[in-house]
């Protein structure tokens, strides 16, 4: 099945000159979504994860389903502010300013094999920030799998995890 069939390319937006890829019609697809979530299994698996980090927040679509898939807990790492109760968080820098990312306190103990999800790989920006995160409680993060890549913006450069992704855009 090419999962490409199931992606909505949206010009301008957010803004003017961006192209968005939408994964919700590949969510509203049974068999496709399936198909993902089979390969994205597939992906995963040999790095023996104990958790799956959902990164916010069409990360949490991919990782909590896949967790359960493979018997795995599940994370999630939320932009400042949206967890409750004690957290550990990150700043990294954006091209204009700065962002904060976090997970709550006890949400991993030390020791214990992380692979981060997201639905695209774009800038790696906050996927490279969410592996210093988890190293930051002393996790190790073992792999990174996205569903979509957009080379053109050699995100991959920036995150010093193996990354599988299903697919990629060139533009």
């Amino acid at each position: 099945m090419n999962l490409k069939d199931h992606i909505a390319s949206i010009p301008d937006f957010p803004k003017p000159g961006i192209n968005f890829y939408d994964i919700s019609p590949l969510l509203a697809h049974p068999d496709a979504w399936s198909v993902a979530m089979s390969r994205m299994a597939k992906a995963v698996a040999p790095h023996c994860p104990d958790i799956l980090a959902g990164v916010e927040s069409r990360g949490f679509l991919v990782a909590a389903p896949l967790a359960l898939k493979l018997g795995c807990g599940f994370v999630m790492v939320r932009k400042q502010g949206k967890l409750p109760g004690k957290t550990i968080s990150h700043e990294y820098a954006l091209e204009y300013g700065t962002d904060t990312i976090e997970i709550r306190d006890n949400a991993v103990k030390p020791g214990q094999k992380v692979v981060l999800l997201d639905d695209l790989l774009a800038t790696g920006g906050t996927l490279a920030a969410s592996v210093e995160l988890f190293k930051k409680v002393g996790a190790e993060v073992t792999a990174a799998a996205c569903i979509i890549e957009l080379t053109f913006l050699n995100g991959r450069s920036k995150v010093d995890v193996p990354i599988t992704t299903l697919m990629s855009y060139d533009e």
